[in-house]
């Protein structure tokens, strides 16, 4: 049984041992009075009613205060019986405290199925006419035993629903438990789809390049086609292995191998590249951030541009990190969408960067530079 599981029936059992000790109290009084076989019925099925009732609207009320069946003709009619029982106790020179509790029963569950706008307007009315009908019934000798049944009153209501309000706060917590534990997930997931984006992406890219490459050299110089064909079952190989990697969770891919294998592959498709910087000096828990962006921006290059030049720079100030990735040759129809992030494919990788850097403090800016000129920048630092 769960810790919630438990606290579910202690407070069951709570609001319910209202009932138990009317039901008690009462009975006990019958047993050892002689208030004649008439009366004697009547109020005990009264109470039985009465107890029932109770029963009924406090399990209701168990899923959440202020949510249960809103029936007032049956409430009122309930509230009268057990007030004609109160009543003719009162007079009969009955243990009022015990009966003073058979209102105070209807009093408990209606104020814990109302909502709160209505609850105390209605509790204080119901029990103002309890306490009259004792006083009007019971007559000068009963005072005594009235402040007693008063109190009484009072202590029943608010403990009911004292308990119903302490299972509410446990159950919101318990609710706002799983939600955290359903968002944790959703964030691996995502961060899990955004690496494979990545990976696939950027390799995915450069196989084709070569493929297209090997394709044209077929018949004009087969030895360098035979070569592309090898790298690109080289990059299928390493990009299977990656993926593998991801999906254990084991890939911890640092910055210069990111920017190695940018390098590689741009210079493959007749794309000069220069680093300027050194990527050993970015702190540890930013080099698999820096080395998305630089996966992402050398996919954009090779999927949006005709470049002819990249040119990647770091810098390090103080824990603070900038990696610039420059290139040209891009047209402005697309440096106007997707490269922007408003428009296709590429927007979709901006839009996931943005969100992981976001949640290090950083920052990521894409746009135009120059005449035709495209900067990806990413800045986070340690601590931000």
């Amino acid at each position: 049984m769960t810790p919630l599981s438990r606290l579910r029936r202690y407070t069951w059992w709570s609001v319910a041992a209202g009932g138990m000790a009317v039901g008690f109290g009462t009975a006990l009084d019958l047993v050892t009075h002689d208030y004649g076989l008439v009366k004697s019925l009547s109020v005990a099925l009264a109470v039985a009613l009465v107890i029932v009732q109770h029963t009924r609207y406090m399990r209701q009320a168990m899923s959440g205060l202020g949510r249960g069946e809103h029936r007032p003709w049956e409430h009122a009619a309930t509230f009268a019986v057990a007030l004609a029982a109160w009543a003719v106790m009162a007079g009969s020179g009955a243990f009022l405290p015990a009966w003073a509790l058979l209102p105070a029963l209807v009093v408990a569950h209606v104020g814990a199925v109302l909502p709160a706008r209505s609850r105390w307007p209605v509790v204080a009315v119901m029990s103002a006419l309890t306490i009259a009908t004792g006083g009007v019934f019971g007559g000068t000798h009963a005072r005594p035993a009235m402040v007693l049944a008063v109190a009484m009153i009072v202590a029943l209501v608010f403990a009911d629903l004292i308990q119903l309000w302490i299972w509410q706060l446990v159950l919101r917590q318990e609710q706002g438990r799983k939600t955290a534990e359903a968002l944790a997930v959703a964030e691996e997931r995502l961060r899990f789809a955004a690496d494979l984006h990545d990976i696939q992406g950027h390799h995915l890219q450069a196989i084709a390049l070569k493929g297209e490459l090997a394709q044209r050299l077929i018949g004009r110089d087969d030895d360098l086609a035979r070569q592309h064909a090898g790298e690109v079952a080289e990059l299928a190989r390493t990009a299977l292995r990656e993926t593998r990697e991801v999906v254990q969770g084991y890939r911890r891919a640092s910055l210069g191998t990111e920017i190695a294998n940018a390098v590689g592959v741009l210079r493959a498709a007749g794309i000069e590249t220069t680093i300027e910087g050194d990527a050993v000096g970015v702190p540890p828990p930013l080099q698999p951030l820096f080395g998305a962006l630089v996966r992402e921006g050398t996919t954009n290059v090779l999927r949006h541009s005709r470049a002819r030049r990249c040119d990647v720079v770091i810098s390090v100030d103080d824990g603070q990190v900038c990696v610039r990735l420059a290139n040209d040759g891009v047209s402005p129809n697309v440096m106007g969408t997707d490269l922007t992030g408003d428009g296709g494919g590429a927007g979709a990788g901006l839009a996931g960067l943005r969100e992981r850097f976001s949640t290090v403090g950083g920052r990521i800016e894409a746009g135009p530079a120059g005449v035709d000129g495209f900067e990806l920048v990413g800045r986070a630092g340690v601590g931000r």
